[in-house]
């Protein structure tokens, strides 16, 4: 099992009542934990895309941001946590352009995460009125970036956007290409994820157990892929917060005052096509940060990493045993002093990482290399 970092722009009310520059100093935050994560065995930093969306996210140029944070790290993979790929929000060529550059630019450690927004705030802003219809924009772009990156020409007459015959450049510096994901949220996404031979990006919904059955439909759905991109990207990564620290303790009592309910309230808030569950409150009532006892209970029941080391780890056993290719965790989400959060990074990445993830190299490396090598053959 492998390990990302998530980094969403998070700006807590708290943070900007207390901080004028407060987006600056979480931008420049996440930057800084990304760099730590790189020296600590954390092979993955993801990086979000939204608009408009008032705390919740700041990020809404990863494009800009991911190249700074590759220049300033030398082993982790830079993720977009997602790319929007509908033509209304990204230019599909433009997408493609910024992902080969953005591959150069790391030298090959890029990943290309995709999805359609899941906010009418952010659909409506780009004249989206529509959301169902991001369904149709997806399928008919999510195709087309392996025939942009292919040598020579490439042009295209779809229904949501069209290119007369022009060379699309750069192409990827890695061959095939950048690994290609989706986020998913719904059984069914899970489903055709799988089938398009799309590694999953996709937030925890509670315990292990009750992610198993998403984690099966996607294994099942992979065996009979039918790739879009060079080759399969057999991945599941779920999202999730955590705080690890030498000290129990004092791990659990930061849990219980992280900001993180508020948060997650936000996601519902914004995040207008998921579901809400029915135990959310509507806004602007707002989830309350946990006590001790249900942060104790939820690590009990797999739904918290939280604790020292070891109780972190006992935890991730159930994850693994649930066949989770990579967990990606957000510490961010918070209202934690910086401090705090690069010693989060740093104790997990050194004391628990190295417990699961054994391997030197990136799985999507892996995966990349097979497949040149399959078309070497061919």
């Amino acid at each position: 099992m492998e390990f990302g970092l998530f980094m969403g722009g998070f700006v807590h009310e708290a943070l900007m009542a207390s901080d004028p520059n407060a987006e600056h100093t979480r931008l420049m935050s996440e930057v800084a934990l990304a760099e730590a994560g790189d020296r600590t065995n954390w092979k993955y930093s993801w990086w979000t895309e939204h608009h408009f969306l008032w705390e919740y996210s700041h990020i809404s140029a990863n494009e800009t941001i991911m190249p700074f944070v590759a220049a300033r790290t030398s082993q982790m993979h830079i993720g977009s946590g997602i790319i929007n790929i509908t033509p209304p929000v990204n230019h599909p060529v433009r997408v493609a352009e910024r992902v080969a550059m953005l591959d150069h630019l790391s030298e090959g450690r890029f990943e290309f995460g995709t999805g359609r927004g899941s906010s009418t705030t952010e659909q409506a802003g780009f004249g989206i009125t529509e959301p169902e219809i991001t369904k149709d924009m997806y399928d008919e772009v999510i195709g087309e970036f392996k025939n942009m990156w292919r040598p020579g020409t490439y042009q295209f007459d779809g229904r949501f956007f069209s290119l007369p015959e022009r060379n699309v450049l750069p192409k990827p510096y890695v061959s095939p290409h950048p690994a290609m994901w989706v986020a998913a949220g719904n059984p069914g996404t899970f489903e055709k994820a799988g089938q398009l031979g799309l590694g999953v990006l996709c937030f925890t919904g509670g315990t292990p157990e009750k992610m198993a059955p998403l984690v099966e439909i996607y294994k099942e759905a992979i065996k009979e892929a039918d790739p879009v991109g060079e080759y399969i990207n057999d991945n599941i990564a779920i999202t999730t917060s955590f705080m690890c620290l030498e000290d129990s303790d004092t791990a659990v009592d930061w849990a219980t005052r992280s900001g993180n309910g508020r948060q997650q309230s936000l996601v519902f808030r914004y995040l207008d096509t998921f579901p809400r569950p029915a135990w959310v409150p509507e806004w602007p009532n707002e989830i309350a940060d946990p006590t001790r006892e249900q942060v104790i209970a939820g690590r009990e029941a797999g739904a918290a990493i939280v604790g020292n080391p070891e109780e972190c780890a006992a935890v991730l056993e159930r994850w693994d045993a649930i066949g989770v290719d990579q967990l990606i965790l957000g510490p961010s989400g918070s209202v934690y002093p910086h401090e705090l959060l690069v010693e989060t990074v740093e104790t997990f990445g050194k004391a628990v990482i190295p417990q699961f993830d054994t391997d030197p190299e990136h799985s999507t490396n892996r995966y990349r290399k097979a497949a040149a090598d399959r078309l070497a053959a061919s």
